[in-house]
């Protein structure tokens, strides 16, 4: 009897636990089959964001997009350390003002056919979309679909348009907001675009290849001019400019290499900055129906392909600066102001830690360094030119000057503050390796494979130098070129909560037409 009772009561909590369980099951139906074989195969919708889901995203009126050229997570993060963001008392400082706004995201970069793209294709995806090959300006993979940019669409939306690099402006970067062509190297074509393109205000560097590849065509300032823009190269016009300025292109008075501006390490006070530009274009391009900039510090790429340290840091500090003249806007503006800063890609494989500083770094001894690679090599060019029989022993006091490094030998080297300064016997070698290949011609320098590694085609010298300088300071580089490192995102102001998470650089350009309601 008792073993029918406990058989009973077993099978009565059985059928209690069935049917509680059939009250609480979610469907667990399998989904329809998809209507067709094709159907099944095509690629899913993105995600939606589950801040856009859950909030009420409000529609930005004015609109910044900062990208950083060659710019990623070691680049910020080498700025703040420089800063003394690892100093006692300094381990709850941001250091930059953008590392400390409310949304951060990690966006990836590859394009098309590379997980280590150019800035082309990945100012492209951010501008339009879409994925494209290396070197492609705003157009899709097949390299004949146009794609129409984030710029195009927010000026037949009425709002103004602003464009700014601290690098030519029809380079890759800037291009991709304004033109459409299968290769980057179109410059003539990419600038005569950007006369057509009607938007308000261009600043930054000059025009590359203004008359064309082969000197032929007329000179892409007057179609400028001819197409209504006022182009002004001086400090005083520049600064003079207002919103009455109509359409306008201020390119800098002062230009560095390949008609960019100089590096921030390397401008006199008085020059024009990448923050002036951004503050005299709000002023130019604010009105009732809002604007668009967009603000590239290319010169962080450069230096960076260089494997020059600190011109890449100091830039990314000068790149700051211009983001705070968005900042103080946004604070008059808050309801109606998002402010994004990224990067396109990495530059260098640039990493905080070497193999001879083991755990620690001394970012202090780059302080030492006075100037940026590309004006140390046109002062030893100077040197060269006034001396055809210029030695090592020639140049030292100028490495001296310029980079704080001590020779063995020399007088003050026993009276040195800082040991780390002292070349060592090993880098002393190297020094004068690189002097001697950098005194050759182009003909008879050495083209093998350790060359390669050494130098990466830049100047043997000063290649030299910024490796040492940046070794004693515990920095290294993997690469003269871009690698596929994944690229951080910050953002503030209405809609910034879009871009929170980790997702592709195509969903920059995703988020902005979402927060704008588009």
């Amino acid at each position: 009897m008792l073993k029918r009772i406990s058989i009973l009561m077993l099978c009565a909590a059985l059928c209690i636990c069935v049917f509680t369980g059939c009250k609480t099951k979610p469907n667990t139906a399998p989904p329809a089959a998809p209507a067709s074989d094709t159907e099944a195969v095509q690629p899913l919708a993105a995600s939606p964001n589950p801040a856009a889901s859950t909030t009420s995203v409000k529609k930005p009126k004015y609109v910044f997009l900062f990208i950083g050229d060659g710019m990623s997570h070691v680049q910020i993060n080498a700025a703040q350390v420089y800063m003394g963001n690892n100093t006692p008392g300094a381990v709850d400082t941001y250091g930059l003002n953008f590392t400390g706004f409310p949304v951060a995201g990690i966006a990836t970069t590859h394009d098309s056919t590379s997980f280590c793209p150019d800035s082309a294709s990945t100012a492209t995806s951010m501008s339009t979309g879409v994925k494209t090959h290396s070197g492609v300006i705003g157009m899709e993979a097949d390299k004949t679909t146009v794609a129409k940019n984030i710029s195009e669409i927010l000026k037949e939306e009425g709002m103004k348009i602003g464009i700014i690099s601290s690098v030519t402006i029809n380079h890759a970067t800037p291009a991709a907001f304004y033109a459409h062509t299968p290769s980057r190297n179109e410059y003539y074509d990419i600038a005569l675009q950007m006369a057509d393109s009607g938007f308000d205000y261009f600043a930054g560097g000059t025009i590359g290849s203004p008359t064309g590849s082969d000197g032929s065509q007329q000179s892409a300032f007057d179609v400028l001019t001819e197409n209504g823009y006022t182009v002004v190269d001086t400090a005083e016009a520049i600064r003079g400019l207002d919103s009455s300025a109509g359409k306008v292109y201020a390119v800098s008075p002062t230009l560095q290499d390949s008609g960019a501006m100089a590096y921030t390490l390397d401008a006199a006070e008085d020059d024009i900055t990448l923050a002036e530009f951004v503050e005299k274009g709000i002023e130019i391009l604010d009105n009732d129906k809002g604007f668009f900039m967009m603000c590239e510090s290319g010169k962080v790429d450069w230096a960076c392909h260089a494997n020059d340290a600190l011109s890449a840091i100091i830039d990314v500090i000068g790149f700051e600066a211009a983001i705070q003249k968005a900042v103080d806007f946004a604070a008059l503006h808050p309801d109606e102001t998002l402010i994004v800063v990224t990067g396109d890609h990495e530059t260098g494989g640039m990493a905080i830690g070497y193999a001879t500083t083991g755990y620690d770094t001394a970012f202090s001894i780059l302080a030492e360094q006075k100037m940026s690679y590309v004006e140390f090599d046109s002062l030893i060019s100077d040197m060269k030119k006034e001396n055809e029989r210029l030695t090592f022993d020639d140049v030292l006091p100028v490495i001296k000057d310029s980079f704080g490094l001590v020779a063995p030998g020399d007088p003050d080297a026993a009276t040195l503050e800082n040991d780390a300064m002292l070349l060592s016997d090993y880098e002393f070698a190297k020094l004068k390796n690189g002097f001697e290949e950098s005194m050759k011609s182009g003909d008879d320098r050495d083209e093998s494979i350790e060359s390669a590694l050494l130098y990466g085609g830049y100047d043997p010298l000063s290649v030299s130098l910024t490796h040492i300088i940046n070794n004693k300071a515990g920095i290294g580089w993997t690469s003269y070129a871009h690698t596929g490192t994944p690229v951080p995102v910050f953002s503030m102001g209405a809609g910034s909560e879009l871009f929170s998470g980790s997702y592709d650089n195509t969903d920059i350009f995703n988020k902005l037409i979402e927060a704008l309601g588009l």
